[in-house]
């Protein structure tokens, strides 16, 4: 994998430049000339509108360009007409029928807007949700399930905390620090947790607690009219069911989720092992068999990756790498079992590395081990979910090792590659009709993603766009997986709404009919109303 992180982290796949579709960094006066008709009396309006802890920005000033600026700059060119800084539920209710009555559209974001395909931007209003940044906890007095796993003692569902839409994945860090309490989320500290659950949500502790919107309890939504509603199992129980695992900016937008948590007190086991790529054939092989074994342990989490990163070709070699990361719920005798075919592959040196990264560590210290952060500057990514019939067959792996080689480079040390999180355990126990998040029975979320920096030329984002088509094509030659994860949009794939929600798709159609029948909530991969 990508040697500074030791994981890949995702981005998308579409053009780079006029000659490739992308919009080219815009000027506050396009953004401004992109409102059309929407009148100085207008904006004044919604300012008025808003609560005293919200702000509206318009296209021009420091703090404008730092809001619209989205995550990938692949997409710096979609620059908005206003940024409204919402404050609390209300202003996001008013924005939205501020934004229906002038004909603008409304999208949502949370803080960096960390959407993969550049999603959570638009010419419109831009609805930041950052300041939203409350946590709440309650604890549930008796009633809870307490359960050891070796030198850790969980409480189950000790409590539920709800938090803003502006939390991230690192907002929620000290809770875990200092009171040992955790909800499953994912590991880069700046993501959005309102993206990742509405999307699904994967992590290093799925397979033990589920994905992050199996743990949803409830979230109060703002609909395309501008009403709020608390969807929850016994309330709006549809659309409670879209959330979880239906991706968001299609019903309406999040506010607030609420969550049950889990009280940690102990250990857990890490690891954290790395090749060099002569070893990708075993070192694959035996981490896909340890996966396929241990499916139904949810206390073994796995993620696994081959990487390189440089400018040069003789860097590109040198750095080139396999690697698998991951926690345990056990003692580290367990964990050392489990992890001993891999463990006795590679080099004396490699060997002697690997085993001494085989340790307990605490909650807390395992959540700092197992972050990174996901890349800057401009990167791309292809999906795929992998079940026991389409695991990486030794060829598909030596496609993938031989075109990797070949990676054209960049200036960004994140670099290119492929990598495959391990599902199961309670991932794997929810009917896949249950949540809108259909891929139930499965063993990886694979993803293939490359990089460049700001300051490449742009023939080095051609090259590289072009490179993991190949990438891609090469590890799944012919045709490719029919599931891919909606988490990590691309926006080339044609037969996305199956490759997202399976069988479940219809079902979505029939609740963005209910909640926003007149498709106000839009983008290219939105759910449609028919």
């Amino acid at each position: 994998m990508i040697d500074r992180r030791d994981v890949l982290r995702a981005g998308v796949l579409g053009g780079v430049g006029g000659a490739l579709g992308l919009q080219a960094p815009g000027s506050a006066a396009a953004a401004a000339e992109a409102a059309g008709p929407v009148g100085a009396r207008d904006w004044k309006r919604l300012a008025d509108a808003l609560s005293p802890g919200a702000t509206l920005y318009r296209p021009y000033g420091s703090v404008y360009e730092s809001l619209a600026l989205p995550f990938n700059h692949r997409y710096a060119g979609i620059r908005p007409a206003g940024i409204v800084a919402c404050a609390t539920t209300e202003d996001v209710s008013e924005a939205i029928r501020w934004a229906r009555s002038v004909g603008l559209p409304a999208v949502p974001r949370t803080g960096l807007g960390h959407n993969y395909a550049g999603y959570s931007t638009t010419t419109g209003l831009l609805l930041n949700m950052a300041r939203m940044k409350s946590i709440v906890s309650t604890p549930v007095p008796g009633g809870a399930r307490s359960r050891v796993y070796g030198p850790m003692k969980v409480v189950h569902d000790a409590g539920t905390v709800t938090v803003g839409a502006g939390v991230t994945n690192g907002d929620l860090h000290p809770l875990l620090e200092d009171h040992g309490m955790f909800v499953p989320t994912g590991r880069c500290p700046s993501v959005g947790v309102a993206g990742l659950v509405l999307g699904g949500g994967i992590g290093f502790s799925d397979k033990m607690f589920g994905l992050t919107c199996d743990r949803l309890v409830a979230t109060t939504v703002v609909l395309a009219d501008g009403r709020t509603v608390k969807a929850s199992k016994d309330s709006h129980p549809d659309l409670f069911w879209g959330c979880r695992g239906g991706a968001g900016n299609n019903f309406g937008v999040n506010t607030s989720f609420t969550f049950q948590y889990e009280q940690f007190e102990g250990t857990v086991g890490f690891y954290q092992l790395r090749w060099s790529l002569d070893s990708v054939l075993p070192a694959i092989a035996a981490a896909q068999h340890i996966a396929q074994d241990t499916v139904g342990d949810r206390r073994f989490h796995l993620r696994l990756g081959i990487g390189t990163n440089g400018t040069t070709r003789t860097q590109i070699h040198a750095n080139a790498n396999v690697n698998a990361i991951g926690q345990f719920y056990g003692t580290v005798q367990e964990l050392r079992a489990i992890l001993d075919p891999l463990l006795k592959i590679g080099t004396a040196e490699e060997r002697a590395r690997n085993s001494a990264s085989v340790r307990q560590v605490t909650p807390g210290e395992a959540s700092v081990l197992l972050s990174a952060t996901t890349p800057i500057d401009r990167f791309a990514t292809k999906s795929a979910i992998l079940d026991s019939r389409t695991l990486l067959t030794d060829q598909q792996v030596s496609a993938a090792a031989e075109r990797l080689l070949d990676w054209p480079g960049s200036n960004n040390e994140d670099g290119a590659g492929f990598a495959m999180f391990a599902l199961g355990g309670e991932i794997n126990q929810v009917p896949p009709s249950a949540t809108a998040f259909v891929h139930r029975n499965d063993l990886f979320v694979f993803a293939a993603e490359t990089s460049w920096a700001d300051y490449d030329l742009p023939s080095v984002a051609e090259a590289n766009l072009h490179w993991l088509k190949q990438f891609y094509d090469d590890i799944f030659p012919g045709k490719s997986p029919d599931q891919a994860y909606q988490n990590f949009p691309d926006p080339t794939l044609k037969n996305w709404r199956q490759a997202y929600y399976g069988t479940n798709y219809p079902r979505l159609v029939k609740v963005k009919r209910k909640y926003d029948p007149t498709g106000f909530f839009d983008y290219p991969q939105a759910i449609g109303t028919h």
